[in-house]
């Protein structure tokens, strides 16, 4: 008689539930994939916007501008400049009577002493007290440690030089200028070892004085102030570093327009443009299916391709003077590249015309900058195209997320009523295989 073949519930089971939800299982998979392929690329829109925002900030935003200046002295080791974009071209003379120094003293032969009463020390006008009860015995270490750690102390610093036995105690003024001396007092209840060192002269290290130039010559008007920092021409900042002798020449400042920062400024801006250019066409491509390979993100999104246009024609401008007159050239793949020489040449011919050209990004948006800034905001602020973007995606894997779990239920639903049916089928199955086995062996002693 024939025999029946078995097989193993469990397995059985699992395929056909595998089979039952297949279908769904697959789409709900695609869908999951693509939700997280898409959320990523517009972390990475979100990323490369906001790179190109602050670049474009840092080049054209309150107080900047592509076209920059230059200040020089004729001698570095004098005085140091820069010039802002506005600040207008012109050499003017300047004799540095003196540099500003801040005050600095040294107390030597210091030792350890015992800890009573309280030192005062103070910079100009301003002053702290520290309470010297608070130990038992106070060594040179530990009374610097005080004055640089107390309260109220904003503009003296103390370091210690060990000579010998005995320490020098260092204390200068973190202020330049005549006003910032430093002033140092004991109570009278100190210790006298302590009270003698303060109450000697202190060997002066530096004395502190306000800076001293004169405009024109040795005999020009006089400015004085505390620091060494002036800003008596407008957009020009200098620093003074070394006082002249007497009867020295003046030194010269010349303030002129910086080709050579011009040119890398219009280039760090093509620069930025250009990477956010090539990472939006790259989220966009079709892909090609000739060398393989994926198309992006955004290969189907409308919006996001309208993004890149529309940054392509802010960039190229409409009527009036282009890009293109400063050297700044659009390329066959829409990126862009500069023409140097072509970009001095239209410097030279117009210096302020590439400034009014490119614009502002800052609080008021002007020109082809303020264009950019503007429209990118509509992607990259917090209730913008972005960010609608992500909280669709987000609401979408969650529903993902409830899909799967149902279908997970589904499978177990399946799985348990399969294994159930292909259990009890294999009992009835086990049972006939024994019917038949008996048969056989009836039949066989019935033949005999």
């Amino acid at each position: 008689m024939a025999t029946i073949g078995t097989y193993d519930p469990t397995t059985t089971a699992q395929a056909l539930a595998q089979s039952f939800t297949a279908g769904t299982q697959q789409i709900l998979t695609r869908q999951t994939g693509t939700a997280t392929a898409v959320q990523k690329a517009l972390t990475s829109l979100s990323s490369a916007l906001s790179g190109f925002q602050t670049s474009l900030s840092a080049l054209t935003g309150v107080g900047k501008s592509l076209s920059a200046n230059s200040a020089l002295f004729s001698d570095t080791s004098v005085a140091s400049a820069t010039a802002t974009p506005t600040a207008a071209a012109g050499t003017y003379s300047f004799f540095v009577e003196q540099v500003a120094t801040a005050h600095k003293l040294s107390y030597s032969g210091m030792t350890d002493f015992a800890g009573t009463g309280s030192i005062t020390l103070g910079v100009g006008s301003g002053s702290f007290t520290i309470d010297l009860s608070t130990k038992a015995t106070w060594t040179t270490r530990d009374l610097a440690a005080a004055i640089n750690g107390a309260t109220g102390n904003t503009s003296l610093s103390a370091s210690v030089v060990t000579t010998g036995a005995t320490s020098e105690l260092v204390l200068s003024s973190t202020a330049t200028g005549a006003a910032n001396t430093i002033s140092v007092s004991t109570s009278a209840t100190a210790d006298t070892a302590l009270k003698t060192k303060v109450g000697a002269a202190p060997t002066l290290l530096s004395a502190a004085q306000d800076a001293i130039v004169h405009i024109g010559s040795s005999s020009g008007t006089a400015i004085t102030q505390p620091g060494n920092t002036f800003n008596v021409i407008d957009g020009v900042s200098m620093t003074l570093t070394k006082a002249q002798a007497p009867g020295s020449t003046p030194v010269m400042l010349t303030v002129a327009a910086d080709a050579s920062k011009t040119t890398s400024n219009v280039q760090a801006f093509v620069d930025a443009y250009n990477k956010l250019k090539t990472a939006i066409d790259g989220m966009v491509s079709p892909g090609d299916t000739v060398s393989g390979g994926a198309a992006g993100a955004f290969a189907g999104d409308s919006g996001v391709r309208a993004l890149r246009d529309r940054l392509v024609s802010l960039v190229r401008g409409s009527g009036g003077t282009s890009l293109a007159v400063f050297g700044i050239i659009a390329t066959r793949e829409g990126t862009l590249s500069v023409d140097n020489a072509k970009l001095t040449k239209a410097l030279a011919a117009n210096p302020t015309g590439l400034d009014t050209l490119i614009g502002s990004s800052g609080a008021t948006s002007t020109g082809i900058a303020g264009k950019l800034d503007t429209y990118l905001k509509t992607w990259t602020s917090s209730n913008g195209q972005i960010s609608s973007r992500k909280e669709a995606v987000t609401k979408l894997q969650a529903s993902l997320t409830d899909r799967q779990t149902s279908l997970d239920r589904q499978y177990d639903s399946a799985y348990k009523r399969y294994l159930a049916q292909f259990t009890q089928l294999q009992s009835v199955q086990s049972s006939m295989s024994y019917n038949t086995s008996l048969f056989d062996a009836l039949f066989s002693s019935a033949k005999e």
